[in-house]
């Protein structure tokens, strides 16, 4: 009897792992590398589609290179966007090397602007805890 019940427990249990892991949100990170607006405008509809279909997902983007000019207030064309996107938590990082090496000052990026040190570090830390990496761009 004793090892019935541990078999029924222990499928029990089997069952709960699985099934969370079945319920458990997607995570993303994206790479965007690219200063090409058609791209910006390609992102935003990708986090769009993936949100109507999987309103749990946690995304997150890490800009560098160019791909910076699509958090910068005079380039951006997807600001409103942007600023939808975040309020459904979506991240928006930028890397501070880019920022030095194109000589950007913070101030002149959009608000929705977080900020990491390296973005590829970030990028490969975010994979590292299981994310799934798409890179971004046409």
């Amino acid at each position: 009897m004793k090892t019935f019940i541990t078999i029924c427990l222990s499928l029990m249990l089997f069952a709960t792992i699985t099934q969370a892991q079945n319920n458990a949100a997607h995570k993303i990170i994206f790479q965007l590398v690219t200063g090409d607006t058609s791209s910006h405008k390609v992102l935003m509809k990708q986090f769009g589609n993936i949100l109507s279909i999987a309103p749990d997902t946690k995304i997150e983007v890490v800009c560098h290179g160019p791909g910076i000019d699509m958090m910068m207030q005079e380039k951006s064309i997807v600001i409103n966007k942007i600023k939808e996107f975040k309020e459904k938590g979506v991240v928006f990082n930028v890397c501070e090397f880019s920022l030095k090496e194109r000589k950007v000052d913070k101030s002149k990026l959009i608000a929705q602007s977080t900020y990491v040190p390296a973005g590829i570090l970030e990028i490969v830390e975010k994979q590292e805890q299981g994310w799934s990496y798409i890179k971004a761009g046409l």
